[in-house]
């Protein structure tokens, strides 16, 4: 197929892309390259697919309306999958102009130049920053999502909505994916395990908030390369019996993504300190504001329409991540 991807030079981007091309698709890549984090990782990433037949790379932001019309136009996708945005809870404090910009106005932009190409799937990254301050756990599809604790996570619920009423007004199918805390190689150097790797490695302590009193459900970057590609068939239609997550009035339904099963932040910790061979220096910190106490996903949508359900070890994960640590930075 020719598949239409934004973010190709981002973390999950990078490794849906190169499944896409190793299963004999066309990817035409779009991404902005800013300076959020390290621009060199982002440009090996993208250097990387640049070299690999059947991927065509474009870098612009999705704020510039014109070129990313003209850049649809020529891909002619069969399927559009949007992972660009403005990531990271803590840094919407600093910079709040940034989410709705590349969040909303980009993800605008992207659904108004693709809603006359006849595209079959439009799969968009979403969070379970989503949820907020739901008190309910696991968290589950069909969960009211009105209290966001952070602009990212509402941003980002922003977009699912825009995406339901494009849904419904011209029929274009959206899968949206709420993403847990998603973890490996390539990773986000502003992420936790990438910071605490750092500063274990380094000698230097590592910010804990709230005393580790926090769970996440930590989900392994191979695990949501194969839960999106499997997706991928199961475009949404409104004809589709009422389930949880799906519109009953648009092509729109809501999957989460997620290894689902919560990890205390010790044991977390403990797992990258028995995968460096080091003790970390631990800093305790309160709770930061946009954090919340637990995330927790409930995948059996998930399983239900690909039969597929995230299962790498936390332990395994971090392994692959800090092999992959030592050998970028090594290499670098």
């Amino acid at each position: 197929m020719r598949i239409l991807m934004t973010g190709t030079a981002g973390f999950i981007g990078f490794h849906v892309a190169c499944r896409l091309l190793d299963d004999g698709h066309e990817v035409t890549g779009i991404d902005g390259i800013t300076a959020y984090y390290d621009v060199a990782l982002k440009r090996e990433r993208h250097d990387r697919l640049a070299m690999r037949p059947g991927f065509t790379r474009h870098e612009f932001m999705l704020e510039d309306a014109v070129r990313l019309a003209e850049t649809c136009r020529e891909a002619r996708p069969d399927i559009v999958i949007h992972l660009a945005a403005q990531a990271g809870v803590r840094y919407s404090l600093e910079n709040p102009g940034a989410y709705i910009s590349a969040n909303i106005v980009g993800t605008h932009n992207l659904l108004e130049a693709i809603k006359t190409l006849g595209v079959r799937h439009f799969v968009l990254a979403s969070t379970s920053s989503v949820y907020g301050a739901s008190a309910e756990s696991p968290f589950t599809e069909d969960q009211a999502c009105n209290h966001p604790l952070s602009l990212y996570g509402a941003t980002k619920k922003a977009c699912e909505e825009i995406g339901h009423s494009h849904a419904h007004l011209y029929g274009l199918p959206i899968t949206a994916c709420r993403f847990f805390t998603v973890y490996g190689p390539w990773g986000r150097p502003d992420m936790a395990l990438f910071r605490f790797t750092s500063n274990i490695l380094g000698g230097r302590p590592i910010d804990v908030y709230n005393n580790a009193q926090m769970e996440r459900d930590f989900t392994y970057i191979d695990d949501v390369v194969e839960a999106l590609c499997r997706l991928l068939p199961h475009a949404p239609a409104v004809t589709t019996p009422t389930r949880r997550g799906v519109s009953p009035v648009a092509p729109f339904r809501v999957v989460n993504v997620g290894h689902g099963q919560p990890v205390a932040l010790g044991d977390f910790i403990g797992a990258i300190e028995r995968a460096t061979g080091r003790t970390a220096i631990r800093h305790n910190l309160p709770m930061q504001p946009g954090d919340v106490p637990r995330t927790w996903a409930d995948c059996t949508i998930l399983e239900h329409l690909t039969g597929y359900r995230p299962a790498t070890a936390l332990q395994d994960g971090i392994d692959a991540f800090v092999a992959w640590y030592r050998d970028w930075y090594d290499a670098a």
